[in-house]
């Protein structure tokens, strides 16, 4: 009788193992099962018992088949809203692009971001959900609709990835950009992950390991057993390996992958380049509509060094501001003669262009350029409703009286345009009748630049993404570039000539802080008022800081780890002892056989 008493107090003590986890002493464990399973297979009823895990895997084959599909969804789905959020420089670019050919006006780029933030908040989901399943050893079936739902986001995600790799290339040079100004941060963020991950890690390794201790122990002399366990303990070795290794792998690598980084934020404070100068994109695009005298007035106001707009003819002949081809979108021409909105801005004659209102969409619409502008105040909101189309006059004039550097890009007229052969001596006449002084004007256009020089010997020539040897040549000693493409090509070369270097555009205070730690001379910007306000780069930090900081996380993080795993080894290896104890006593043959009765007892009806 002490013997049975023994045995049922190992069977408690064995239920107690299995039982004792935090889930389940603090919480419901059927609800919490219940909600797993019924976010997972869609079955909402009560589990009222565990299935029994299988030896080495939770869920059959076709579930082991479809796994590594919802892994790939997981994974497309992080890495296209990475590289989105990443790219919130280039959303207005985006939203314009859309409105091209849709002529309907929305935040787009928004849009995007929203699916895919839920498609990767599904998919991250459904893995965690079937990891927390795993762990309480239930065995793993996804519903045909979750099935449905990953094959869906797997091929819409490889379409957006296409789309992205085939037409839009240039945004992958802005995820390249941004990781070398977080570089640093994501690495010591990374360090600190991996301790995080630590935890279950050891305590699946462990597990694993005392999982073959036990069953090495329980070995017996028959043959057959002997193999089937040591398949078992074969794949239980594996479990390991596949586990333990990439982790070991990626902590090592996080450990030394400094020596191979280099991020333009991280230098000596005496090395740092004074702060680039500003050009307002079409004045201050964010407090005013855009290429308007507001907007210009803006821009001076709040410190711009100098004016960006873009410059179109009119059909007698009067240089005007405009970026868009046609009226539609900063106009009211649909209301005033829609018949002819998709004409081209230049086919117009003035005292017509005159006539259009060009800041009611900026002052009225519910829907703003930019996601992030600040609201206007009601003076700015009316004076933004009776903005007008300006002449190129106005903007020098308003340069002259602020003494302020001007560019422009100079659209060429359409080709059966009376002006479309003289157009640039056009303009140099009119900015020579203007008054302005000769050396605030930064001539970007190519055209022609012999007969400039000679009219307007003071003008400062700039150029574009040439290599040194053009910009030799053509005696030009500043560029005009977009940010992305100047990294990518020829960024050292152009420093070590001398060139005075303009990127565009440049929006983010991220990508502002990169160009200013790269010693850039200048930006091309919507954002004037924020970017304005910023006295030091953003992420900024020495080289000493940097290896104090990685030298003590190392130390700190290896600490952690192995504390970690020695603690959960600890308590693993207690349980085993007990364990081990109990199973050494109930397989005497005494008893073996008492264990033996008391199953016939229990299974003979009526008692």
């Amino acid at each position: 009788m002490d013997d049975i008493n023994k045995t049922e107090a190992g069977n408690e003590e064995t239920g107690r193992r299995e039982n004792n986890s935090w889930i389940k002493r603090n919480f419901n464990y059927e609800c919490y099962m219940t909600f797993l399973n019924g976010c997972y297979s869609c079955k909402w009823e009560a589990q009222q018992k565990k299935k029994p895990r299988r030896p080495l895997c939770c869920c059959s084959l076709r579930e082991q088949l479809f796994y590594p599909w919802l892994i790939m969804s997981f994974f497309l789905s992080i890495i296209l809203l990475f590289a989105w959020v990443e790219t919130s420089n280039e959303y207005n670019g985006f939203d314009w692009v859309v409105f091209l050919g849709t002529r309907i006006w929305f935040f787009w780029s928004l849009v995007l971001l929203s699916v895919l933030g839920i498609l990767a908040a599904y998919t991250t989901m459904l893995v965690v959900i079937g990891f927390l399943l795993c762990w309480e050893k239930n065995e793993l079936y996804l519903h045909w609709y979750h099935k449905i739902m990953v094959l869906i986001v797997i091929m819409l995600c490889s379409l957006l990835m296409w789309i992205l790799l085939t037409f839009c290339r240039e945004r992958w040079l802005t995820i390249g950009l941004s990781l070398k100004v977080f570089a640093p941060y994501i690495h010591l963020s990374s360090i600190s992950a991996m301790v995080l991950l630590s935890w279950p890690v050891a305590f699946y390794l462990i597990h694993l390991e005392g999982e073959a201790r036990m069953r090495r122990y329980q070995n017996t002399s028959s043959e057959r057993r002997r193999n089937k366990w040591c398949n078992m303990l074969t794949k239980l070795r594996v479990l390991q390996v596949v586990v333990g290794l990439p982790f070991l792998l990626i902590l090592l690598c996080l450990y030394v992958v400094p020596f191979g980084t280099y991020s333009p934020c991280v230098q000596e404070k005496d090395k740092l380049a004074p702060k680039p100068t500003f050009f307002g994109h079409r004045g201050a695009a964010m407090l005013g509509p855009e290429n308007t005298i507001m907007s210009f007035e803006k821009a001076v106001e709040h410190g711009a060094d100098g004016l960006e707009s873009d410059v179109q003819i009119s059909l007698d002949e009067v240089p005007f501001l405009m970026h868009d081809y046609d009226l539609r979108r900063t106009t009211n021409i649909l209301e005033v003669m829609p018949n002819a909105s998709d004409k081209h801005s230049s086919f117009f004659y003035w005292n017509f262009l005159s006539t259009l209102n060009a800041g009611k969409w900026f002052a009225d619409s519910r829907i703003k350029p930019f996601f992030n502008m600040k609201p206007l105040s009601k003076a700015d909101r009316e004076r933004a409703r009776n903005q007008k189309i300006p002449k190129l006059s106005e903007l020098l004039e308003i340069a002259r009286k602020a003494n302020k550097l001007v560019i422009f890009d100079l659209n060429s007229p359409p080709r059966s345009h009376p002006a479309r052969s003289s157009y640039i001596r056009l303009v140099v006449r009119v900015i020579l009748d203007s008054k302005i002084e000769q050396h605030l004007i930064i001539w970007l256009p190519g055209s022609d630049r012999d007969y400039v020089r000679s009219k307007a010997p003071g003008f400062q020539h700039i150029g574009r993404l040439f290599t040194i040897e053009q910009l030799t040549k053509e005696k030009i000693t500043r560029i005009n570039v977009d940010y992305k493409n100047l990294f990518l090509n020829g960024l050292k070369e152009y420093k070590a000539a001398n060139i005075t270097i303009n990127v565009y555009l440049v929006n983010e205070p991220w990508l502002f802080s990169l160009v200013w730690c790269s010693s850039i001379h200048s930006v091309t910007t919507d954002n004037l008022e924020v970017l304005k306000q910023i006295n030091h780069p953003y992420y900024f930090m020495t080289p000493n800081f940097y290896m104090f900081m990685w030298i003590f996380l190392d130390i700190l993080s290896a600490v952690f780890i192995v504390a970690i795993f020695y603690s959960i080894w600890l308590r693993e290896s207690q349980s085993e002892k007990i364990l081990q104890g109990i199973t050494s006593y109930t397989e005497t043959p005494s008893v073996r056989s008492l264990h033996e009765e008391v199953l016939k007892i229990e299974e003979t009806p009526g008692v």
